[in-house]
Order: C-alpha cells, then sequence, then structure tokens
C-alpha cells in the first residue's frame, strides 16, 4: 500500500491491519474499551496543536485522531454493528437536521431562533436515541432528564459547563457572573470551615463544589474553563523551568534553592514575560 489521499486507502490499512491472518499483532488484539484512552488522548493532543498555533502538527494530529474513528468503525464493522460509511452518514444526516436555515432555503431564522431551534433538535434526537436503545434490547433507562446525553467522561470541568449550560436553558442559572462570584466567595468560607473541622470527606466535596462554581463563572464569562487551565498550565510550566534554568546557570539545583530564591525567579520570570 502507499500514502494516499482517499479515505478508503486509510480504511483498508485498517482492514489489513485487524486481519486475523498477516496482519499486526497488536492491532487484532485491541477492544473498543482499550483504544477508547488512545482517542481521548489524541483529542487533547489536537487540542495542545491549536494551543500552540501549530499547523504542522495540527495536521498530523488529526490524522491520529481520524485514525481513532477508523479504528472503532473497522471493529464494529467486525461484529456486524456498522461500519465507516454508517459513521459518516449518521453526522451528515444530524448536520443537516441541525441546520434547517442552511440546507432549507425556506427558513430564514435570526441568531437567537437558530439557537432555540438547536435546542428543540437536540431534545428531539435524545428522545428519538432512547427509543432506538428500546428497539434494540436495552434496559430502560430512568426517567428522562434534560441533562441527558452528557457523557460522564468527559473532564470534570467541561461536563461541569455542559450540564450548567443544559441547565440554564430553562432558566436555572445565575442572572450574571457578579451571583456567580458571590457564590465562589461563600463555597471559599465552607472550604475554611471544613479545614477548621479536620473532616476530610467533607472538605474534598467543598473543594468539588468550588470548582463547580469556578466552572460556572468561566461559562458566564465566555471562557472555556478547560482552555484557561490549560493555558495556565503552560504558563506554570514555563515559568517554572525558567527556574530551573536560571539555576543551573549558577551549578546549582531546585534542592539547593530556598523558597525565597525560587519565589524571585518565579516574579522574574513573571516580569520578562509580561516585557
Amino acid at each position: 500500500m502507499k500514502p494516499s489521499r482517499d479515505i478508503q486507502n486509510l480504511i483498508d490499512i485498517m482492514v489489513a491491519l485487524r486481519n486475523p491472518v498477516g496482519g499486526c499483532p497488536w492491532d487484532i488484539k485491541q477492544t473498543f474499551a482499550t483504544i477508547a484512552p488512545y482517542t481521548i488522548e489524541e483529542a487533547y493532543e489536537v487540542a495542545d496543536a491549536i494551543e500552540r498555533n501549530d499547523l504542522t502538527d495540527l495536521k498530523d494530529e488529526l490524522g491520529d485522531l481520524l485514525l481513532q474513528v477508523v479504528y472503532h468503525a473497522r471493529m464494529a464493522e467486525e461484529l456486524g454493528s456498522f461500519d465507516f460509511g454508517d459513521v459518516v452518514r449518521a453526522i451528515t444526516t444530524k448536520l443537516i437536521r441541525r441546520h434547517p436555515h442552511v440546507f432549507d432555503k425556506s427558513r430564514a431564522l435570526t441568531p437567537e431562533e437558530v439557537k432555540g431551534l438547536w435546542n428543540e433538535i437536540k431534545a428531539a434526537e435524545r428522545a428519538e436515541k432512547r427509543e432506538e436503545r428500546l428497539k434494540a434490547g436495552f434496559e430502560p433507562e430512568q426517567a428522562p432528564s434534560l441533562l441527558d446525553g452528557i457523557p460522564a467522561h468527559l473532564p470534570a470541568l467541561t461536563r461541569a459547563e455542559k450540564l450548567q449550560s443544559r441547565a440554564s436553558t430553562v432558566g436555572f442559572d445565575w442572572n450574571n457572573a457578579e451571583l456567580v462570584l458571590d457564590k465562589i466567595r461563600e463555597e471559599i468560607g465552607e472550604i475554611e470551615e471544613a479545614i477548621k473541622g479536620g473532616r476530610q470527606e467533607e472538605i474534598v466535596d467543598e473543594v468539588g463544589d468550588l470548582l463547580f462554581a469556578v466552572a460556572n463563572l468561566a461559562r458566564h464569562l465566555h471562557v472555556d474553563p478547560e482552555a484557561g487551565l490549560r493555558g495556565t498550565n503552560l504558563k506554570f510550566t514555563r515559568r517554572f523551568k525558567y527556574i530551573e534554568e536560571s539555576l543551573a546557570v549558577k551549578d546549582r539545583s531546585l534542592e539547593d534553592a530556598t523558597l525565597d530564591e525560587m519565589e524571585a525567579l518565579w516574579i522574574e520570570a513573571k516580569t520578562k514575560a509580561q516585557g
């Protein structure tokens, strides 16, 4: 086989890799469960390339993510469930259904009407999916909830933002960011009380409440909490490496330095970044 721009070539390569006769031993033994962590990792690497504005890396990482889709589709095809074409059909059907104002020119909508229609369509899709699962033999779920369909395995901050956003569609929300800030102050006070009481389970619970409130603040300020935290992680890494490098120039290690020295270098790194 040779490299190609044709998606069918990628599908054929995956078929060859998974072939019990002559395929790759590692690929043959993989399952949905063993591949899922790689799928999540590849999605994060796509986000990382975007954060770094590295389009060369982005091209490669998108390819890696596409491979994950092909991989899962191939395993499903082997089970007689669906194939890559069905995946494409599902997403194209969904996109056309969710954008009638684009694909049905008789429906001119305002941005507000688009948002309202989007929520209505997604609610209808969730209801249809529940019916499909029942017909396929799955056990009936609990009573339908507005929060259904938000994946439990999303990063916690992302899921918090999505839960809050979904609840806000029926008015269950703070009116403005200032009220959320008040809630954050309240949660900090509750953490302080839990610390004084020395109750670890309560501390864990209150810290979770604080993080949930911070995610809510990010949503009100139109900030992606995951992107914001990734940026801070990168900033922390950059400044900490500056401390290490500055000490290394003096033939010293982190273990040799005092906290005051490291703090001074941290401020220096911060000042240089702002300059």
